[in-house]
């Protein structure tokens, strides 16, 4: 057994501490782009988190929009978007419910090829989303419609629902998603 009085241990512990630094001395020095190259890494951004969608219903309430616990009422975000310049409008309506991730990544990726013969030439970037290997739904709940308009407030207004999905429970999603811009930033 080592027995340190007060005395020996203060002389210990500052002992101790001017050998610190030495012990854990480096050197930041470059590296040269052959030792480089064999160097490999992540870029991008990598998320985890949850998403909570409309729980309690969304901010516009009149004669469509409600609460969720008002059965005759619509509740929940709505997601529109247009396949042609002219035609209909396709909807994801009344999504509600939460998303759990962990490991979405999130990049800008360069595609320079063909596609590997797949489809014509786009020498651009494209941002890149890393699905991550399971999601969990928690009561998420929406519509697959069609849409004369893209909002219910809109003159005119008619929609079609197609058919409603309740998740509850893991899914996998592997593999990427890529998002093509349009236009000129």
């Amino acid at each position: 057994m080592i027995r340190l009085t007060c005395c020996s241990a203060t002389r210990f512990c500052l002992l101790f501490t001017a050998l610190l630094p030495a012990l854990a001395y480096s050197e930041m020095s470059p590296l040269a782009d052959e030792a480089l190259a064999d160097v490999s890494g992540q870029g991008g951004i990598y998320l985890s988190g949850d998403i909570s969608i409309n729980e309690m219903g969304g901010p516009v309430q009149n004669n469509y929009f409600g609460r969720c616990d008002e059965a005759d009422k619509k509740c929940g975000a709505r997601f529109a978007y247009r396949l042609k310049q002219d035609g209909g409008w396709m909807v994801l309506d009344e999504i509600r419910g939460m998303f759990a991730f962990e490991g979405l990544t999130l990049r800008v990726r360069s595609i320079d090829s063909g596609f590997g013969g797949d489809g014509a030439l786009f020498d651009r970037d494209v941002i890149e989303l890393g699905l991550p290997n399971v999601v969990r739904f928690s009561d998420v709940q929406f519509r697959i419609a069609s849409s004369s308009t893209p909002r219910p407030t809109d003159p005119g207004f008619q929609q079609t629902d197609i058919f409603a999905v309740e998740m509850q429970g893991d899914v996998i999603m592997q593999g990427n998603l890529l998002v093509f811009p349009d236009g000129t930033p």
